[in-house]
């Protein structure tokens, strides 16, 4: 059993860079370890976040779909993201 807190961070609506910033500033507030789940519906999210996570050195740990979070026809993009010491 894991003692990781997952935080969810909902940028939905959020076009680019903004998505990438609001998660950069988290996991700069987020000690070493911490998980965060990023929900999107820029399309363009499903390449920022990857590269991102290979620049910023912090490890994606899993991307998919998620149901729209407000509950509107569609779906969200997901990232699970390990925050990594700088």
């Amino acid at each position: 059993m894991s003692d990781v807190h997952e935080v969810l961070l909902d940028v939905t609506g959020l076009t680019c860079p903004l998505p990438v910033l609001r998660a950069q500033k988290l996991l700069r507030e987020s000690v070493p370890g911490a998980v965060i789940k990023v929900l999107a519906t820029d399309p363009v999210a499903a390449i920022d976040f990857p590269h991102f996570c290979q620049e910023s050195g912090h490890e994606l740990l899993e991307t998919g779909e998620h149901p729209h979070p407000d509950g509107r026809t569609g779906s969200a993009l997901f990232f699970r993201i390990k925050c990594i010491a700088s």
